[in-house]
């Protein structure tokens, strides 16, 4: 028979994989079970055996007791939380004309925040190493120092290898492909350290905030590049090497060829990104902008050959995602993006055709809703996940049960550059 036990730490019990102080962090922040009573209930261990876990995450930092009162048939019990104050994460969303970076507490709330004009064309050695030298003054500034640094989360506007943690052929991050970002990182981290297309985190702050009880959303960003990201079964799915999703550099057939930055043409976001629709206006000598906020301005000055393209847009971008619609058949389509920010000229036609040309059961309940983000939904994303992965059962198990805080030392201790 296979052994299912693992040793603890000391002074605990041994525990199961599948009940073990990660399980009884996941009642607690789920909600499923919030006290010594309910998780003995939950999960059918002795009241003992739950109070050697709880020990365990008390120890740890992870897990107090709130202010809170449950009733119960008993004694009334304080609730147990998650001690969302244990830890820093380190949040960085690359964008093409601006990084944001952040430090967050474990529930993702912003503890300090700045945005920076940074030049993707410096390459990854510069940005890497002034986004660190940031970050730490960050930290220091906050007066944070004394807070474990629990992991990093990097958002990037680029095809990503998550297992990698690496960009991986076309993009606007010229120099970055194959680069190795977390062992740059780590020379002064030493933390788990997170690397994702910066729509999947779009798409997780999106689901894990406002539609965490749906098991299937698809997000839609339009902006000055066109992409999606997909949460199947209430995870996001990556596809098999990262390029789930890249919806952008479909190729749609009907409405011209123009030549996209990729190289190809035709794709839909040579049809309708913010760039594109720049370009076509300058053709049309309907101003002189470059990018999605340009076409936004003119939008906003109501300029109407800007309007129409943005309605234009919408319908075309309609047509890629009714075939996702069909596809996927999502309970939510979440459309956001600096292009989905000015009134409904995008949303109306994205509506009009997904309603026309996806399969009626995939549209009976559907949901279609603009995001409830405004500029913060990256760096949320890249919070979440590091919280998924520290907090995840089996990885927080196998932290604890070796004697290792799943939390590393104080950021005052890093070391110096």
């Amino acid at each position: 028979m296979t052994d299912t036990t693992r040793p603890a730490v000391a002074g605990t019990a041994p525990w199961r994989v599948d009940d073990g102080p990660g399980r009884i962090l996941e009642l607690i922040t789920t909600g499923e079970a919030r006290t010594r009573t309910a998780i003995a209930q939950v999960t059918g261990l002795s009241r003992s055996t739950v109070g050697h876990r709880l020990d365990t995450l008390f120890a740890a930092g992870l897990v107090r007791e709130s202010d809170t009162i449950i009733p119960s048939r008993g004694r009334p019990s304080r609730a147990l939380q998650l001690d969302h104050q244990a830890g820093l994460i380190i949040g960085v969303d690359i964008g093409e004309e601006r990084t944001r970076m952040a430090i967050t507490d474990l529930d993702a709330t912003i503890l300090a925040e700045r945005v920076e004009r940074l030049a993707l064309g410096e390459g990854p050695d510069v940005l890497l190493d002034t986004i660190t030298a940031t970050v730490r003054g960050m930290i220091e500034q906050a007066g944070l120092g004394g807070k474990p640094v629990a992991g990093i989360g990097f958002g990037l506007p680029a095809p990503v290898d998550y297992e990698a943690g690496r960009v991986l052929g076309w993009s606007i991050m010229s120099g970055w492909d194959d680069y190795d970002i977390r062992g740059h990182l780590r020379r002064t981290w030493q933390v788990p350290i997170l690397i994702d297309n910066d729509v999947n985190l779009l798409t997780l702050a999106e689901h894990r905030r406002y539609w965490h009880d749906q098991q299937h959303l698809l997000y839609i960003k339009a902006g000055t590049g066109v992409g999606s990201g997909m949460v199947i079964g209430g995870q996001v799915n990556r596809g098999a090497q990262g390029a789930a999703g890249d919806i952008g550099h479909a190729r749609i057939s009907g409405f011209g060829d123009p030549q996209c930055r990729c190289g190809n043409r035709g794709c839909l976001e040579s049809l309708i990104g913010g760039w594109a629709l720049a370009r076509d206006l300058r053709s049309q000598r309907h101003g002189a902008g470059h990018d999605a906020r340009d076409v936004i301005a003119q939008v906003k000055r109501g300029d109407s050959a800007a309007v129409g393209a943005l309605r234009t847009a919408g319908r075309v971008l309609g047509e890629a995602v009714a075939y996702a619609t069909s596809l996927l058949n999502p309970d939510i389509i979440v459309l956001g993006g600096a292009l989905s920010t000015i009134g409904d000229h995008l949303m109306a036609g994205v509506r009009e055709v997904i309603y026309q040309r996806a399969l009626p059961l995939a549209t009976r309940q559907l949901q279609i809703v603009p995001t409830n983000y405004k500029s913060r939904a990256g760096i949320a994303g890249a919070a979440y996940l590091v919280r998924d992965h520290i907090l995840n059962p089996a990885t927080l198990d196998a932290s604890l049960a070796s004697g290792r805080s799943p939390l590393e030392r104080p950021a005052e201790e890093l070391p110096a550059r």
